[in-house]
């Protein structure tokens, strides 16, 4: 826990000046001791309904979920958003949940009013398509963390996902 924190507190410090949302994954007690904007759960995590008593409701919960029926699980919580991948082959994870696809995530749109962060495998190049496919968003690692130039990386993800789209209903 001490490492996790003492990594976690200068990204929250960053992410408060650049005005971003920041979201600890699967640690409510860390997402509480840095003071993040709130916590990603996978389907292994601390149950939706104990997460929000543990995090107040002015925290954000999100949700992974990785087919049709945890879409419809996760939505009926009531999570403030959910994660669904992976959409490609993951490049941070060799024991991931089956891919998905553009078409796995076309056909879940309709399933939730939430916001819907596309995950796994999702480089630059996929961006257009993800969204086009009904995600509101990414959640990225590898394409992040093994470009060889991150803040580059960030500035080029962040003005495609600042690009007029229109997705898919």
């Amino acid at each position: 826990m001490k490492v996790a924190y003492a990594e976690a507190l200068p990204l929250r410090k960053l992410a408060h000046e650049l005005g971003a949302r920041f979201i600890i994954n699967d640690r409510c007690d860390l997402a509480l001791a840095v003071d993040a904007d709130g916590v990603h759960l996978g389907q292994g995590d601390l149950p939706l309904d104990l997460a929000r008593k543990v995090m107040g409701p002015e925290r954000l919960i999100g949700i992974s979920t990785h087919n049709p029926a945890q879409v419809l699980a996760a939505t009926a919580g009531q999570p403030d958003y959910l994660g669904f991948g992976p959409v490609f082959k993951p490049g941070s994870k060799s024991d991931h949940d089956p891919v998905v696809g553009i078409e796995g995530l076309t056909a879940i749109r309709s399933l939730t009013p939430l916001p819907i962060f596309a995950i796994g495998g999702i480089t630059l190049h996929d961006v257009e398509e993800v969204i086009h496919a009904g995600a509101d968003g990414v959640a990225l690692i590898s394409a992040i963390l093994k470009a060889p130039d991150i803040r580059q990386a960030v500035t080029d993800f962040v003005s495609r996902l600042s690009s007029p789209t229109a997705p898919v209903s």
